[in-house]
């Protein structure tokens, strides 16, 4: 399950590819906030891969807390008007997804 995290964030990353420019251009800051944390996400689930099992639970945290972060970094965007929901849809699916992933594999 780790390794589909892991892999379902590369995938994410690629839908969030044509977002981040509009995203950009109203709200830097807020970029480079998404931008961080989804890179986060699948960083912390290859870490975790070749951790030690306390190392392990911990990175598996922070990578539910990235993941966590990237999709509410999206609502705002929606929010602000940056992106339409339907723009952001197939992201915010995927991010779902992880969250829910990660939400079991910490529990």
């Amino acid at each position: 399950m780790k390794f589909h995290a892991e892999e379902l964030s590369i995938q994410f990353i690629e839908t969030l590819v044509p977002l981040m420019p509009k995203i950009k251009q109203r709200d830097k800051s807020l970029e480079d906030q998404l931008r961080r944390a989804a890179c986060s996400i699948g960083l912390n689930c290859a870490e975790a891969a070749g951790s030690d099992p306390g190392n392990r639970r911990a990175r598996l945290f922070t990578a539910a807390g990235s993941a966590r972060e990237s999709q509410h970094a999206l609502r705002q965007a929606i929010a602000w008007r940056h992106i339409s929901a339907g723009e952001a849809e197939a992201a915010l699916r995927l991010v779902g997804r992880i969250v829910a992933i990660l939400w079991r594999m910490t529990r």
